[in-house]
């Protein structure tokens, strides 16, 4: 099982009250909503390996490089030797250390990638895997990832992740009109408003799930362009070459690395906490027994 971190303490800081707090006043939501996300999720699936993929660079150079507006709405200021600093409630970045911190006192894998996302280091780990895999994630660019025949499916929570959709090729195709290999084309050409991709002017969703289920692929819709002779209309032939330089790079943004660098870590469901002195100074410290309690016999049963 493959957490999107990020995907998951962000839902979790959104669906809990604020009124969750540690001892000391201080908000801890999304630490506590995390955990039992986490509990609910091994009580459920029963996965043999968990691993908490973390953002190590949430707005990657090389990605910036090729399209400048890649996520730019959300900066908040932009750094020369790391990663840019990402807009963040106020009251959620203080407590990302403190997730850190739990998950490591645990001994639940927590594995980055320095100049990656999350979604890459996702995408490296579910292409290793000999056996099943769930990924779970808010973040449907993931869902080029699903692969029947490998047994790798997406977990997307709709309210919490106890109300989770089972993406699997047949409902990527039911809703999307394409195969999950097609996805990352087919998400290239519509664009993303949400990670600042533009797409192609005058396609929206329905439109570049036909073009693709008709031409194969991202290149066979771009030869269709170029072929007088195809049965584009001007209109949608005319927006897909004047949008050569984004669909020239758009390929590359959109599709997840497989190839990412990797530290040596133990994905295991840690059958007792790795640090229990640790872990039960932050229970105490940020007034966590409830969620660790309700975790650690799920995680050693």
């Amino acid at each position: 099982m493959l957490l999107d971190t990020a995907s998951l303490y962000f839902r979790a800081y959104f669906g809990v009250p604020d009124s969750v707090r540690a001892p000391d006043g201080t908000p801890v939501n999304a630490v506590r909503g995390l955990l039992d996300f986490i509990t609910r999720l091994v009580q459920d699936h029963r996965p043999d390996e968990l691993v908490a993929c973390w953002d190590e660079d949430w707005r990657p150079q090389w990605r910036v490089d090729l399209i400048p507006s890649y996520k730019a709405h959300r900066v908040v200021t932009e750094t020369e030797t790391g990663p840019d600093v990402e807009e963040i409630p106020d009251t959620l970045s203080p407590q990302v250390p403190v997730i850190e911190d739990v998950l490591a006192a645990l001994g639940i894998a927590r594995v980055g990638s320095a100049g990656y996302e999350a979604d890459d280091v996702i995408g490296t780990l579910a292409g290793r895997a000999a056996g099943p895999v769930d990924i779970v994630t808010g973040d449907r660019d993931l869902f080029q990832l699903v692969d029947d025949a490998r047994g790798v499916r997406v977990l997307y929570p709709r309210k919490g992740v106890g109300d989770c959709d089972l993406v699997d090729d047949e409902l990527i195709r039911t809703k999307y009109g394409v195969r999950p290999d097609q996805y990352a084309d087919f998400a290239a050409l519509r664009g993303d408003a949400s990670d600042g991709l533009p797409g192609v002017k005058g396609i929206g969703e329905k439109t570049a799930a036909q073009l693709i289920t008709e031409y194969g692929d991202l290149a066979g819709v771009r030869a269709a362009a170029e072929d007088r002779t195809s049965k584009l209309t001007p209109a949608k032939r005319r927006g897909i070459v004047e949008a050569a330089a984004y669909l020239d790079v758009a390929p590359t943004v959109v599709r997840v690395a497989g190839d990412v660098p990797l530290p040596e870590f133990d994905p295991a469901l840690p059958a007792e906490p790795r640090d229990p002195a640790a872990l039960d100074a932050l229970v105490k410290r940020w007034g966590l027994g409830g969620a660790v309690g309700r975790l650690l016999p799920v995680l050693t049963r």
